[in-house]
């Protein structure tokens, strides 16, 4: 079972409005990650709509896709990833590690970069996860380079637990550094 399926949507921040990604937002979310600077760090940069499409509805991939809106305007700014998923575990306690943590991962519309958006949206994420999802552990990824993203981990009070050298292949070729960032729920709440 999807424990997203159990979640109250939308999700609400001051500015914000977060809900399950639906088919129906491909075309939108298309705008913004079809743009250079923006496939520049994300997993998969197709670079036609067609490819785009199939690869956002997916049912594997929607399953934890978020979409973030803009309360005032209704407006597609940006999405966010939740893939809840198995701590690493030995075996005679691997029943206990399943669904307990989730790997984030987010992408802005650069016309809506540097207003505090992603850390906003991440920030409600987060929340969820150690709140109604009742997980122990966050964590996210990125190349060394992308520092918008890092600082907004940094931002969130995300630890960074590897910065890994030429760990990851970009797709220009070059091997790139890698930084990991982690949240437990014990950090965030008394107890």
């Amino acid at each position: 079972m999807d424990p997203l399926d159990n979640v109250s949507w939308p999700l609400r921040t001051e500015r914000l409005s977060i809900r399950r990604a639906a088919a129906s937002d491909a075309e939108t979310a298309w705008r913004w990650r079809r743009l250079p600077e923006v496939g520049e760090w994300i997993t998969n940069a197709p670079t036609d709509y067609d490819t785009f499409r199939t690869q956002f509805v997916d049912p594997a991939r929607l399953a934890g896709l978020l979409v973030v809106e803009l309360t005032e305007t209704g407006e597609l700014i940006g999405d966010v990833m939740v893939r809840v998923e198995d701590a690493w575990t030995q075996g005679e306690v691997a029943e206990a590690g399943r669904g307990v943590q989730a790997e984030l991962g987010w992408t802005l519309d650069p016309a809506y970069q540097g207003r505090g958006y992603a850390t906003e949206a991440v920030r409600r994420v987060i929340e969820l996860c150690f709140g109604e999802l009742g997980l122990r552990r966050v964590h996210a990824g990125c190349f060394a380079a992308n520092e918008p993203s890092w600082r907004v981990m940094e931002r969130l009070g995300m630890r960074r637990e590897e910065h890994s050298r030429k760990s990851g292949l970009h797709r220009s070729g070059e091997w790139m550094d890698g930084m990991n960032y982690a949240l437990l729920a014990e950090d965030v709440q008394p107890g």
